[in-house]
């Protein structure tokens, strides 16, 4: 008598290697202010297409470090600006290469603090000059920079910068502990934060706007997982969810 167990094994056997074959496990190197985002859509996008996301977010100027000591990411999530200098060591393909979304800087305070007035320029001005310390960005990141030519801007950088406590991260635990009196983030990064009340963003004239893109190596041999990752992420569809991170999505049309 001829048994269909054998048969049925090997049936099952060869449905489980075609789904690993078809799988893939996307690494990708983030910068940390789409984190929320980007976590948040991963698991739908790992139920859709049965690929795995895995994700290592830190300060984009060690991303581009690490990138630079030759490990391998799948998709890299950068600043438009610093995904050309990427380019400088480690080549990059045409497909997968857009600008995805753009956050803005805002300012925070400690919970329960009356909020100042930000709406002009010459608000900031006072508001920089009246606080008793401030947690401020690295230098050494986009926004970082972008304030310390705003306060030179304003002509109280003599002024502001012994009160400034700079850090690249965990500026804001410096604000809801009271360490600081008010900070300056990217706002995506400060959505889940407890102990602070984001006040708003800068106006537009001290305003610079964080403009994230998405770029897939060509050391990447198989990259159509990679693509389809870059795919959904950047859809329209998706532009909710960016904007609950604090994002607004530029993506595809």
């Amino acid at each position: 008598m001829i048994t269909l167990r054998p048969i049925i094994g090997v049936l099952f056997a060869l449905m489980l290697l075609t789904e690993e074959a078809t799988s893939a496990n996307i690494r990708v190197f983030s910068g940390g202010a789409p984190q929320e985002a980007l976590q948040h859509l991963a698991p739908e996008f790992e139920q859709a297409t049965g690929h795995r996301v895995q994700f290592t977010f830190r300060l984009v100027t060690e991303i581009q470090q690490r990138l630079a000591a030759a490990e391998t990411a799948d998709v890299i999530v950068l600043p438009v600006s610093l995904i050309a200098t990427t380019e400088r060591t480690v080549p990059l393909r045409t497909e997968g290469r857009i600008v995805l979304a753009r956050v803005g800087i805002g300012v925070i305070v400690r919970q329960g603090t009356i909020p100042p007035d930000i709406s002009t320029a010459e608000a900031v001005r006072k508001v920089l000059l009246n606080a008793r310390s401030i947690a401020w960005p690295d230098p050494a990141l986009p926004i970082g920079g972008h304030l310390n030519r705003a306060i030179a801007q304003l002509g109280i950088a003599d002024e502001v910068r012994p009160k400034l406590i700079v850090k690249g991260a965990g500026r804001a635990e410096l604000v809801a502990t009271g360490e600081a009196d008010l900070g300056f983030h990217l706002i995506s990064e400060v959505q889940t934060v407890k102990g602070i009340t984001l006040v708003g963003l800068l106006p537009a004239a001290l305003q610079s706007f964080v403009v994230y893109g998405t770029a897939i190596p060509t050391y990447n041999a198989a990259p159509e997982a990679a693509l389809a990752f870059v795919e959904f992420i950047s859809d329209r569809s998706r532009s909710e969810s960016w904007k609950a991170a604090g994002f607004e999505l530029v993506g595809k049309p």
